[in-house]
């Protein structure tokens, strides 16, 4: 009796009802959104340009901050161990959401149990960039060159998805180059543009600028087939078929947030990467955007790890 009693009592109780009353008024504070990489990546300009638009429609401060490391883990952890209260959002990737799992042998985090994914921006494929003065202007040409020099291509890597499309060309060419890790993006871009490494991978979003600029030429891309803003640059599956590798951007919560939160969030976002603005930027990145509900996001994020697990597989790359 005492037990329904203060069970009763707890139902009306302020306590009782804190988690619905919260989810109904969120966000009435500043949002801070944890980029686990470092600026100037996709996922810090997309964040930005996702933020502003949550900002405009909720009238709180959407802030960004990076927290890069460890492929990632760092920040996504810090995210995972924040209050599931809605006010610290995990920008997550391909990396930390899908091949971070099939590329470590212990992570801190399970991208599924600890997170939910409230809103997808949209799937991209990257660049294979070289210096425009390289000797090889095609992709052939640079498998050739590969191949008459064994290990002395060095390519850089900040992430999974910069990290594994190496490995894979290596694998499906026939070719030896060197891996160089990195910490940031911004260091990578550095030393490729002063010739300390000869390639890199990076998602179009981030080497927009400097494809753009012609600091940087695209000798493939790893969309299935030829993308219409750049039809000039071949898919590299024209050259070895099978070689698709896309990964995603998006935002997620810790998955002790309350539901009602989560749905709002994932309105906010569908909203804004629907919005024109963002819509044409994201697009003009690589981005296809699509709403998704809470439910699609799940299970679009369980079939991007799968298909991560096995691009790890197929590039022969061992789990640290």
């Amino acid at each position: 009796m005492r037990r329904r009693q203060f069970a009763s009592a707890l139902a009306v109780s302020p306590i009782g009802l804190s988690f619905p009353a919260t989810a109904q008024a969120w966000p009435t504070k500043l949002i801070r959104v944890i980029v686990p990489f470092a600026p100037g990546g996709s996922g810090d300009i997309t964040s930005r340009l996702v933020g502003a638009q949550i900002e405009k429609a909720t009238g709180q401060s959407v802030v960004v901050e990076t927290k890069p490391g460890a492929n990632g883990i760092i920040g996504t952890e810090a995210v995972k161990n924040a209050a599931p209260d809605g006010y610290t959002i995990l920008l997550c990737t391909t990396s930390t959401n899908s091949a971070n799992v099939a590329m470590f042998k212990t992570l801190p985090y399970d991208p599924e149990k600890d997170f939910t994914v409230c809103g997808v921006f949209g799937s991209s494929g990257a660049y294979l960039l070289v210096r425009p003065d390289a000797p090889y202007k095609t992709l052939p040409e640079f498998v050739a060159h590969a191949k008459a020099n064994p290990g002395k291509i060095f390519y850089g890597h900040f992430n999974a998805s910069s990290q594994v499309p190496g490995a894979l060309l290596q694998r499906m060419a026939g070719i030896e180059m060197t891996a160089v890790p990195y910490k940031a993006i911004g260091n990578c871009f550095n030393d490729i543009m002063g010739g300390q490494i000869q390639a890199m991978f990076v998602d179009t979003t981030a080497g927009a600028s400097h494809v753009n600029q012609g600091q940087l030429r695209p000798l493939g891309v790893t969309r299935p087939k030829r993308w219409d803003k750049r039809p000039d640059v071949p898919a590299i599956a024209e050259f070895y078929p099978g070689f698709e590798l896309t990964g995603f951007l998006g935002m997620a919560l810790p998955a002790a947030t309350p539901r009602p939160i989560c749905e709002r969030l994932n309105t906010l976002i569908n909203a804004a990467i629907l919005s024109p603005e963002v819509k044409d930027r994201l697009e003009s990145f690589g981005f296809t955007p699509q709403a998704m509900t809470l439910d699609e996001c799940a299970a679009f994020s369980r079939a991007e790890r799968e298909k991560w697990r096995r691009y790890v597989e197929i590039a022969g790359i061992e789990k640290q």
